[in-house]
């Protein structure tokens, strides 16, 4: 028994001499946010996780974090988190990517994780809650709704992230109605509650009818349900801010990512040398992101007649209701392996160039650098492709 003991201290002993990192029982995790905590959008949901991650491993974890950080500074409140002890630190916007990278070079000894980008080092792992299977199917929604035929999207930034958000969006909506068109406004913000109010009156003179958006407040909502019109939730659960406006929404469960990585980390699965292939991208499979403007219901019961009445023909159902439609793709989604994705092709963007192939389902690199237009947008696309 004590030699036993001896060579797992021997062997710990040498882990640490060669890698600097030794499994801990401990560990104190940092989290940078692009945005404030009471956001009630992106940021709100990652804090709402932290609290869980804590719940999960009581006594183990210890969590802290630095709200509204600009993306192009944060390096200084990373290296503040790591002077506080951080041996692990989570940076949750896609801006955020190349400080993460300078950081996690600068002190080697800590994990590092960033959300959303591309970049990764030996102590760096990239991880994604995406939503553009849910884009796609609020897009069928969408277009069923409306009655104008102009569809709204009101978004932050124009990075792949959200270009393929739209896309999808545009995707679906185009599915049930060839004739809609999705009108987008850019804030060039994720949180912009004034900008977002004057985006959507914009919208709302330009005769749009259903409203879609990335921006972390839910400032679209309540100036588009004051005119009567419908939206959908973003991020977190809105409903409750228009109960009979929302139709349906986007929502993350960011603690399944969280919980799986630091449970990982105490393990000893995870180092900090082992991380540069680790990268999370985690859908409705996986169930890190749900359909729905509120946790358990995907359609807000004040559409579903609506949605049921609307019929559309398709080549895999037949003929079948919007609202039938929207839950067998949901079903689909949801398996493993996924039965379909919105991005197979073949698909042309908005100028009729050919970017998926027939068969080709795109991947995970090439969603991540997506910059075309689907067909139906209409409006401003920065480094939109010739």
């Amino acid at each position: 028994m004590r030699w036993t003991k001896l060579l797992a201290i021997v062997a710990a002993v040498l882990v640490v001499a060669t890698t600097g990192w030794a499994q801990p029982a401990k560990v104190k995790v940092g989290f940078i946010y692009v945005g404030p905590i009471g956001d009630y959008g992106w940021t709100n949901a990652h804090d709402v996780a932290r609290k869980k991650l804590e719940r999960a491993f009581p006594g183990q974890v210890e969590t802290m974090y630095v709200e509204s950080v600009p993306e192009g500074n944060a390096e200084p409140f990373i290296d503040k988190l790591v002077r506080g002890g951080a041996n692990v630190v989570f940076t949750t916007s896609f801006g955020f990517m190349d400080g993460t990278l300078a950081a996690a070079k600068r002190h080697p000894a800590v994990i590092f994780a960033h959300a959303s980008g591309f970049k990764r080092n030996d102590n760096m792992a990239t991880y994604m809650a995406d939503f553009y299977q849910i884009y796609y199917l609020n897009g069928l929604m969408a277009g069923a709704l409306t009655k104008t035929n102009r569809i709204a999207y009101v978004g932050a930034f124009p990075i792949p992230e959200v270009k393929r958000h739209m896309g999808a969006f545009a995707l679906g909506v185009r599915a049930v109605n060839p004739r809609a068109t999705v009108h987008v406004r850019w804030l060039f913000s994720w949180f912009d509650p004034a900008k977002a109010k004057e985006a959507t009156e914009a919208l709302l003179a330009e005769r749009a009818d259903v409203f879609a958006f990335t921006e972390d407040s839910p400032t679209v909502i309540q100036v588009s349900a004051q005119k009567n019109r419908a939206s959908f939730s973003h991020y977190s659960p809105m409903q409750r801010f228009a109960p009979r406006h929302v139709i349906s929404g986007q929502l993350v469960h960011w603690d399944r990512i969280y919980v799986d990585f630091i449970g990982k980390v105490l393990k000893g699965t995870y180092s900090n040398q082992n991380l540069e292939n680790v990268d999370y991208w985690w859908l409705l499979a996986e169930k890190a992101v749900e359909l729905g403007g509120q946790f358990g219901q995907p359609i807000n019961p004040v559409f579903a007649g609506q949605l049921k009445a609307a019929r559309v023909r398709t080549r895999e159902f037949g003929t079948i209701s919007v609202y039938d439609l929207v839950n067998r793709r949901l079903a689909q989604m949801t398996r493993k392996p996924v039965a379909f994705d919105p991005f197979t092709g073949p698909i042309r963007d908005r100028k009729g160039v050919l970017r998926v192939p027939a068969g080709h389902t795109m991947t995970i690199g090439e969603l991540n650098s997506m910059e075309w237009a689907a067909p139906g947008i209409v409006g401003q696309w920065p480094k939109e492709p010739k």
